[in-house]
């Protein structure tokens, strides 16, 4: 009986499903032929139907990445929107109130150490203008060797009636960026006179001195570029090199044998991984203000020509220093300053202004128009600093016998620093005008106990009529943190008997200061 049902339900089972297909054949062609009609009805549909066959035919891919994109615009705009506030956790008034009275504000500056408040206590007061000397608020004067007053230029007459006469004419300053309306004709003065000074194609003019090569590093060096620095640059140099975001390697300060290694290091690597050619540049400073001590040009100019690098030379302390015309490292070494494809340094050391250059071919000084950030972002130098620095220039160029009598009396400071005291070192060049006072052959139980002692050489010696001071570093930022310093900045505006004078009171506080510590 079983057997006679299933043969007589099979035929039936089967009529049914042929039937269900077929009602959804019939189904899915009308729907189908519905909807041909209604895209035929449509204007332009037979021209766009003939595109879409044409660019899928023989692109299965294409077609599969749009559909995974039509999903995902279908998802992202039909789901669920976050909205903020939705995950927020709900407190009650009490428990708001109870974590307002727990908090504690950081403070906005780490509290000061009793050393740096001892020492902001014993901050000489200056009565009146600087130069090199100085009053202070005792009523006493000074012999300046603390401030970059290098050609003792500083209270040149001729410099203060002209910027007087610029401050009535131009008012205090511009308020606008030099690419805006902060460019008036004596800061075009002022870029003609200084690339014609340094010997350049051209050059342009920054309103800060610090972040002018902060800022000059960054416009042409960029990620995956190569920059291979002295490890003694000064921290303005530094904070370039870090905003580049460049690859940046050191070789040891003012070793040229270490560089070329450097240079070799790089060149083979590349060979061995074929990297693409990048930018590579090489930067040092002329005078050094961490060391006073002198680059190599020469040498830096044959190692960047042989391996293809081009060299970045930070001038702030050999500008008006170095050279028979006071025109910087290039000079010093009777080297065009053509061969140097960026120089920049700052007007506030030698020429006695304030503010900063750079110096170039007239691609490199154009591009610095729309590239450099502190020229871009920052109001133009006030026209009475820019008449200052053309008067800077222009004594520095008259005055050849101030640049004699600054050498000079560099070597007479440290020949008489060594004379009269043995316990010292003098960092730098025999006629660098920075001098590097550190002690030796005493044992400090740590940094901080060095410092210390270097400051009471620092308070002694102001005592007995010296203004000089330790030089200071951001110890934490700091990539090669120099040892413990007093820097010394000998000027042309002393005499020889000034400075001899100087130079054996500063050893008589080396020495007394050391005797009390033994």
């Amino acid at each position: 009986m079983a057997s006679t049902l299933g043969t007589y339900a099979a035929p039936l089972v089967n009529d049914a499903a042929r039937d269900l297909a077929d009602s959804i054949i019939i189904a899915v062609n009308t729907t189908f032929t519905v909807a041909s009609r209604v895209y035929s009805s449509i204007p332009g549909s037979r021209i766009f139907a003939k595109y879409v066959k044409a660019s899928y035919q023989n692109d299965p891919y294409r077609t599969l990445l749009e559909i995974c994109l039509v999903i995902f615009m279908i998802w992202y705009f039909g789901g669920k929107k976050h909205k903020p506030g939705d995950d927020e956790l709900q407190l009650t008034e009490k428990e708001i109130q109870e974590l307002i009275d727990e908090w504690e504000p950081e403070p906005l500056v780490p509290p000061l150490t009793e050393a740096q408040r001892t020492e902001l206590d014993k901050i000489p007061v200056i009565s009146g203008s600087s130069g090199s000397k100085l009053k202070l608020v005792d009523g006493r004067e000074r012999i300046n060797l603390a401030s970059f007053n290098f050609l003792g230029a500083l209270n040149n007459e001729s410099t203060k009636d002209k910027a007087i006469e610029a401050l009535r004419k131009y008012g205090v300053g511009s308020c606008g960026p030099c690419g805006f309306y902060g460019t008036i004709d004596v800061h075009i003065e002022l870029e003609q006179e200084i690339a014609k000074f340094i010997g350049a194609d051209a050059a342009i003019v920054y309103s800060q001195g610090f972040s002018t090569i902060a800022s000059v590093i960054p416009a042409f060096a960029k990620r995956g570029d190569i920059i291979v620095a002295d490890a003694g640059v000064s921290f303005a140099v530094q904070k370039g090199l870090q905003i580049s975001r460049s690859t940046v390697k050191y070789f040891k300060h003012n070793d040229m044998e270490d560089l070329e290694k450097v240079l070799e290091g790089i060149q083979r690597d590349q060979i061995e991984k074929k990297k693409p050619l990048t930018r590579r540049f090489i930067v040092a400073e002329g005078l050094y203000a961490n060391h006073g001590d002198i680059c190599p040009l020469p040498k830096l100019l044959e190692l960047k020509n042989k391996y293809k690098y081009r060299l970045i030379l930070e001038e702030s302390f050999s500008l008006g220093v170095l050279g028979t015309r006071g025109a910087g490292v290039c000079d010093h070494f009777g080297v065009s300053g053509k061969e140097v494809d960026i120089i920049a340094a700052t007007f506030s050391n030698a020429l006695s202004s304030s503010g900063g250059f750079c110096c170039g071919s007239k691609e490199i000084v154009e591009h610095q128009r729309l590239g450099g950030q502190a020229y871009v972002f920052s109001a133009s130098l006030p026209a009475m600093l820019a008449v200052a620095a053309v008067e800077g220039i222009k004594y520095a160029e008259s005055h050849p016998e101030a640049l004699a009598r600054l050498r000079e009396n560099a070597v007479v400071m440290r020949s008489t620093l060594l004379k009269n005291v043995q316990q010292v070192q003098c960092g730098g060049v025999e006629d660098s005008p920075v001098v590097h006072l550190r002690l030796r052959d005493h044992r400090f139980r740590n940094r901080e106990d060095e410092e210390q002692a270097l400051q009471e050489v620092v308070d002694e010696a102001l005592r007995n009529g010296v203004l000089i001071t330790r030089a200071k570093y951001v110890n934490d930022q700091e990539l090669f943190l120099p040892p413990p310093s007093i820097r010394i900045a000998v000027t042309a505006g002393h005499s020889r008997k000034e400075v001899e004078k100087a130079a054996a009171i500063i050893a008589t506080a080396v020495k007394k200061v050391l005797k009390g510590r033994k």
